[in-house]
């Protein structure tokens, strides 16, 4: 049973928090559109209009769902070059057990003891994007070669079931810890690797977005106001993605990452 606590007991919201929502949704379309961790955008955002913090993560997945699915079925060309029972379909099953389990976790988890674990998320994620490019390319120097028709092994089942668990629970920077996942497993082309991490995103996304609908997490006129934000923020950001240099975008990704971290250290800590 899902204790009460966690979910959203007042789904109105003033003039101001519904303009800090859509500037947070559409600055987290923009940035995912352009250089990746819009949720560094959406999530504070959706705490800050006042919202529970586990309500506010749960509505947070919900808005990025429709996203991850549009995203995997763009690159579904990629997908089909890949052996279903030996690959893919141990990948979705991993991804499946673990955004259930992430998200079936975090709807356990009161909104004071989620609240204490804010800053080290973000500093988590904050790390994971600020090394990226540095990590994955060590993985790629590490990693197995990669044969022309894979198979999952136990390894590669074990971390790709601890990343979509992670998903589940809190998502920002699963993509790179997805990305050394699917190297470890085998995968070496960029194309190849995008691909497979927006099928299990939006494995990992839909698991846990109707976990979350079912439990009651959801805030649901948050959601309804994010929603448009994150969709004209995308659209705005395919429009100027070949137009802003991608390490301005990315140090100022990295700038907000590192400023909120430290911001919810002090703000739970002091």
């Amino acid at each position: 049973m899902i204790r009460a606590i966690n979910k959203p007991a007042d789904n109105t919201l003033e003039f101001w928090q519904i303009l800090l929502v859509i500037g947070g949704g559409f600055a987290a379309g923009l940035m995912n559109a352009l250089a990746g961790g819009g949720t560094f955008f959406s999530f504070p955002a959706l705490l800050a209009a006042g919202i529970a913090p586990v309500s506010a993560n749960a509505t947070n997945a919900v808005a990025l769902w429709p996203a991850s699915v549009s995203a995997a079925w763009a690159l579904r060309r990629e997908l089909k070059r890949l052996p279903m029972r030996a690959y893919l379909l141990p990948l979705v099953i991993a991804a499946s057990v673990g955004g259930l389990a992430g998200g079936l976790i975090l709807l356990l988890t009161s909104d004071q003891a989620f609240y204490q674990l804010i800053p080290w998320l973000l500093l988590l994620a904050t790390l994971l994007f600020t090394f990226s490019r540095s990590l994955a390319r060590l993985v790629a120097k590490v990693g197995p070669t990669q044969s022309s028709s894979p198979r999952l092994g136990p390894v590669g089942f074990v971390c790709q079931a601890l990343v979509s668990l992670y998903g589940g629970f809190f998502g920002a920077g699963m993509g790179i810890m997805m990305i050394a996942s699917l190297a470890i497993s085998g995968r070496t082309q960029v194309v190849e690797i995008n691909a497979i991490k927006s099928l299990l995103s939006s494995v990992i996304y839909s698991v846990a977005a109707l976990t979350f609908m079912l439990a009651g997490a959801v805030h649901w006129m948050a959601l309804l106001i994010m929603l448009p934000g994150t969709i004209a923020g995308g659209y705005c950001g395919g429009l100027f993605a070949r137009r802003l240099p991608d390490s301005w975008l990315r140090g100022l990704v990295i700038l907000i990452g590192w400023s909120l971290s430290l911001f919810y250290f002090y703000d739970v800590y002091s």
